[in-house]
């Protein structure tokens, strides 16, 4: 008999669990949604704004430069041992086929069509999106943008159509840096540590890339660029809860623009094929 109660108390323990348990499911799948068309409508409203008088090219041309121009070195560098490693790796396994004449060409096809859009992105996200957010957070916790907005300036025209812009413009050229970089240290590998003469490993490139390859690698730089900028800008134009607030919403950009990077690396590859 006491077994008996037991088990019937036990019963509404349990459907409580589960209904707690889908309730939190549910709610977290609610606030992904919302967070999306949010982000959506801010996204119409930087292209809106983007079009519209006055345009302060002064802002335009700081944004390039910060996320475009300072990116170049950290970009170069990345690419530089990007196309180092795996050169070194893939002459490994060409070795066992006699195959070496292929890292070239193996190298330039993977950095361009992948690895140089990805890492580009990345390295901007770490760098200019990380400071984007915290600078957009810092200026909402302090009421700078409700300043700008009795003023009757526009705060999304003023400070987010710029960063955006940037993010779409320099990503695709720090990709084409990426993919110079990456091929030359591949080459220095190549030729001066794996015995691959100079002649088969430029005529080999030229041989197996193609401009599309080149295309598909700045198409997904633009797409990639275009999304960190957006989510790290809504992040921190939306960011509340003082300094705590300001570094949770810088948290939350750089988790969600490297997800993005990935999940539209996939999309954006299965569309151009």
């Amino acid at each position: 008999m006491a077994s008996e109660n037991a088990q019937k108390a036990e019963q509404p323990k349990q459907s409580s669990l589960l209904t707690q348990s889908v309730e939190v499911v549910g709610q977290g799948a609610i606030e992904m949604v919302e967070e999306m068309g949010n982000l959506v409508m801010l996204g119409v409203d930087v292209a809106r704004w983007g079009v519209r008088r006055p345009f302060r090219w002064h802002n335009l041309f700081f944004q390039l430069d910060f996320v475009g121009v300072g990116s170049v070195f950290i970009v170069l560098l990345t690419g530089l041992f990007t196309g180092m490693v795996f050169a070194h790796q893939s002459s490994r396994a060409f070795e066992m086929f006699d195959a070496q004449s292929l890292v070239g060409p193996t190298v330039a096809l993977t950095l361009t069509r992948e690895l140089a859009p990805v890492f580009s992105a990345l390295m901007v996200t770490m760098r200019a999106g990380s400071a984007m957010c915290t600078e957009l957070g810092t200026m909402r916790v302090t009421e700078q943008v409700d300043a700008l907005e009795t003023m009757a300036v526009n705060p999304v025209q003023y400070l987010l159509v710029p960063r955006v812009l940037a993010g779409l413009l320099m990503v695709p050229l720090l990709t084409l840096l990426f993919d110079s970089s990456g091929i030359f240290g591949a080459y220095v590998v190549s030729v001066g540590t794996k015995g691959v003469s100079a002649g088969t490993f430029i005529a080999r490139t030229q041989q197996w890339l193609d401009p599309e390859d080149v295309f598909e690698g700045l198409i997904k730089g633009a797409v990639f660029g275009l999304a960190v900028a957006l989510v790290c800008c809504f992040k921190g134009f939306n960011a509340s809860g003082g300094a705590k607030g300001v570094g949770k919403a810088t948290t939350e950009a750089m988790v969600s623009s490297a997800l993005s990077i990935f999940i539209l690396d996939f999309i954006v590859g299965v569309l151009l094929h």
